[in-house]
This record gives structure tokens, C-alpha cells and sequence, in this order.
């Protein structure tokens, strides 16, 4: 328990609001903010230009209590203390984020049935968004995985790549406090610029801001944009899709299975210990490099904060929001034309059947952590019951390529597209790591052990069961 710094001496410190109570804005997609509603957080005697960041237009804006479950928005900072003062806050998801008033209310009715009215908030702005961003933050994740697969390649785990590309971007964006700023030059701290701007009536009436009043200022400028389709678009969309849970499980059971490098007919049979250890190594890696890469993003978002902050604001969102509404949709149906009728066969089963799943995907994802993650604030099981069914479709379609059943070549290419579209949109490895790093340390670590072991336990044994009976045939998914 840390507290901000003033003259060395550390102030006792009120906890902050909860996520779903911090800011309430209308729900409309052209209204401005409602001035009636009162925000709690915001300290009465600083200047308007800080505590009137977040009032301007909110066009495709929904409230921000419907966001408090998706944890690519609730969670804190990777970076806890970026201006290194002597005494500091800790904050987790659970602090961040109380228990959801609408599981309370349900159960205390004694209904079992889900609170699908959170599902409002997937207007038609945040759909168009996360649908453009997921085929996108597909295309990336094959592209990269093509770039890094070559001989004698160091990395061998087919998704590192991605993983850590996601969770660095995911990190920056979380960190960043100008790029969705509607005032750059908040994104600095200290004090305010162009002091002369007050009267000196209202100079001498106001006392200067202390440390906990300005990072209370900051992290309302950040709880805004976390309203902003383009921002749910890059973390829950690009981010999301860009990094897959379920390739990280199908890695570790091939390096089980002695399956992660090509067949060497010279080379004896692989000792059962070795195959522990070469799962395990799967398994530290890819967490490890992920959780680092989220942290390093968010140091690169605080150094080039200063960069940032002093590029105009264009007021690209104004027109981001409506050519959303023709990019998201145009660009799924022409996956789905080039499916029908592709340029060469061969882009079916390598990309164009995964465009085609991803946005169902994401969309899912995005759906169970707006009904699931709010059960409770210890367990993400929106996350969890996302990352754990991806990972079993991926190996029931895996098994499905390498049976008598799933030798025709549409139906490979199929099922390829639903492993790297469908599978690897509705798994996130970028999410999961930004949760680990948000909870307290008892429930990171049970939710993160739970999050891999049911999932692999599942992927062992639909695919052990093929892999260690019958053996598994060469898929066909090329003419």
C-alpha cells in the first residue's frame, strides 16, 4: 500500500472509484456529455482545461459502465508508477472493477439467466470496429508467422512472434495518454501550459493541484478513450486477433508429442522426460516473452509520450467512426466473395477461409467478457471460457485435418480457416497477459494455471487420442 508524495511526506489516500462508477456518460451516438452527471473523482478546483477534458462529442460513445468487463479496458496500466515518485498507489482489476450490480440483482431474483442487456453496448460502431481490426490483426498474425518460419530458424514455436508483437502494442495502448487525447498537451505531466489562459480572479481562487489530484485528472483522460470504438477496435480487435491462445496450446502439446519440428527419420525416439521439459519450455517462453513485451510496450508509450503529445489533434475520429461502418462490413464480404471465388485456390486454405472466421471470432470474445467476466472480479471467465473453447475447436479441427475424414482439400482448407481464424480470434494472448499482470498475485496465478491447464488438458486429449493410436495422416489442403 503505497500513497502519493507531497513535501516527503506520504498523504492517506481514498481508494479509487470502481471502473463501472467512475464515468457516466449518455448513450446516444451524436449527444454531448451529460453536464447533470456527477464525477467524483474529478477535484473541484482544477482548472477547467483538466477537468473538462472528457466533455466533447461522444459520436459512437456508449457508457462506460458498459465496458467495466472487457479487461483490455478495465485493467490498470502495465506501468504503475511511470513518473518513478518515492510513494505510489498499487492498483488491481479487482480494485478497479467491483462486482457487476447486474449478477448481484440476478441472483439475489434467484434467475439463472445472463445479463444479455450489457450486450447494448455492441452498437454498430464498435462491431464495425472490431470486425475491421480482427481480419486485420489476422492478416498480420500469417504474415508474421510466414516471415518468421525458415531453416534453421531460432524461434521455432510457430505464434511467439505474434504473441509478443500483440502484447507490445496491447501494453503501448494502455500506457498511452496522448494518441486518444482530445488535448495533447495533457498527456505530459506537471504543470499545466499556458497558465495566462485563467484570470487572476480564478488564479488566486485556485490552489495548485497536488500529485494525487493531477494522476486523478490523468486517469480520467484515460477512462475516456476507453469508450472509443477506434481504441475497443485496436485492443479488443487487433490486439486480440493478432495474438492466439490456442496456437500457444497447440505448441505445447506438439512439443509434447516430439511434433514441433519436422519428422527426422535418423534421429531415436525422444525420452518422456525430455517431452516434459520441451512442453514446459513452451509453456515459460511464451508467457514470459508476453508478459515482458506488455511491459515494454507501455515503457515505449511513456517515452514517446513527449513526441507525441505535441503532434495536433486532427480530429481523425470524426471520420474514422463512419468510414468504420463501410470498412468493417466491406471488407468481411469481400473475404467471403474471395472464398467463392478466389484468385488462386491455394489463398483459401492460407488465408482468405480465415478472413472469413475471424470477425465471428472476435465477436464472440468480445460478447463473453461482457456477459462472463463480471461473475466475478478474481476469475476473468469471459477470458477464460474463451481462450479454453478456442483452444478445443483448434484441436478438434486439427485432429479433423489429419483423419481419413478430413482428406478432401475445400474441406482442410476449411478447417484451416476456422483453426487460424475462428480459433485464434476468439483466443487472446495479449488479454490473458494483461490480466495476469492487472490481478493480485493469489488470483493471477490461479487464474493463469487454470487458464493453461484446462485448456491443454482438453487439447490432449482430443488430439492425444489421434496422435497416439491411429497416428496422425498429412493433411491435404493444397491442390
Amino acid at each position: 500500500m503505497a500513497a502519493d508524495q507531497q513535501d516527503g511526506t506520504p498523504q492517506s489516500l481514498q481508494p479509487h472509484t470502481p471502473l463501472s462508477e467512475a464515468i457516466t456518460e449518455q448513450d446516444s451516438l451524436s449527444g454531448d456529455v451529460d453536464q447533470s452527471v456527477s464525477h467524483p473523482r474529478r477535484p473541484s478546483h482544477l482548472p477547467h482545461r483538466l477537468s473538462s477534458a472528457h466533455s466533447h462529442s461522444t459520436a459512437g460513445r456508449s457508457s462506460m459502465s458498459d465496458y467495466a468487463n472487457i479487461d483490455e479496458l478495465a485493467a490498470p496500466p502495465p506501468v504503475e508508477n511511470p513518473y518513478e515518485r518515492r510513494w505510489y498507489r498499487h492498483e488491481s482489476i479487482e480494485d478497479r472493477r467491483s462486482p457487476d450490480p447486474e449478477y448481484r440483482r440476478k441472483s439475489k431474483e434467484k434467475k439463472s439467466r445472463l445479463p444479455f442487456s450489457k450486450l447494448r453496448s455492441m452498437n454498430m460502431y464498435n462491431v464495425s470496429n472490431l470486425i475491421f481490426f480482427s481480419i486485420l490483426g489476422t492478416l498480420a498474425r500469417l504474415g508474421l508467422q510466414a516471415l518468421t518460419t525458415y531453416p534453421n530458424a531460432p524461434v521455432i514455436m510457430s505464434e511467439v512472434w505474434a504473441n509478443v508483437g500483440g502484447s507490445f502494442i496491447l501494453g503501448f495502448l494502455q500506457e498511452d495518454k496522448a494518441i486518444f487525447s482530445n488535448r495533447r498537451s495533457e498527456a505530459i505531466p506537471g504543470p499545466t501550459p499556458n497558465e495566462s489562459e485563467t484570470s487572476d480572479t480564478e488564479n488566486a481562487a485556485q490552489t495548485p493541484p497536488t500529485d494525487n489530484e493531477k494522476k486523478s485528472a490523468e486517469l480520467d483522460l484515460l477512462q475516456v478513450k476507453k469508450t472509443l470504438p477506434p481504441y475497443i477496435g485496436l485492443t479488443v480487435g487487433f490486439c486480440g486477433s493478432f495474438t492466439s491462445f490456442s496456437a500457444l496450446i497447440r505448441d505445447a502439446f506438439l512439443a509434447l508429442s516430439n511434433d514441433l519440428l519436422p519428422a527426422n527419420p535418423g534421429a531415436p525416439s525422444r525420452h518422456t522426460g525430455y517431452s516434459a521439459a520441451a512442453v514446459t519450455a513452451v509453456l515459460i517462453a511464451e508467457t514470459g516473452l508476453s508478459l515482458a513485451a506488455l511491459s515494454s510496450g507501455a515503457h515505449f508509450a511513456l517515452a514517446c509520450a513527449p513526441i507525441l503529445s505535441r503532434f495536433p489533434n486532427t480530429g481523425f475520429r470524426r471520420l474514422l467512426n463512419p468510414l468504420m461502418l463501410l470498412l468493417g462490413p466491406g471488407c468481411w464480404l469481400g473475404a467471403v466473395l474471395l472464398a467463392i471465388w478466389p484468385v488462386q485456390n491455394v489463398w483459401r486454405g492460407e488465408v482468405v477461409f480465415a478472413l472469413v472466421f475471424a470477425p465471428i471470432g472476435c465477436l464472440m470474445r468480445f460478447a463473453l467478457a461482457l456477459t462472463l467476466n463480471g461473475i466475478s472480479s478474481m476469475f476473468p471467465f469471459g477470458t477464460f471460457a474463451a481462450n479454453v473453447f478456442g483452444s478445443w475447436v483448434l484441436a478438434m479441427c486439427f485432429d479433423l485435418q489429419r483423419s481419413s475424414s478430413g482428406q478432401a482439400v475445400v474441406s482442410c482448407q476449411v478447417l484451416q480457416g476456422v483453426e487460424d481464424g475462428f480459433s485464434g480470434c476468439l483466443t487472446t494472448v495479449s488479454t490473458w497477459v494483461a490480466e495476469l499482470k492487472g490481478l493480485r498475485r493469489r488470483h493471477a496465478y490461479t487464474y493463469g494455471a487454470a487458464s493453461l491447464g484446462v485448456s491443454f488438458a482438453g487439447f490432449l486429449i482430443i488430439v492425444g487420442s489421434l496422435r497416439w493410436t491411429m497416428g496422425f495422416d498429412t493433411p491435404l489442403c493444397k491442390v
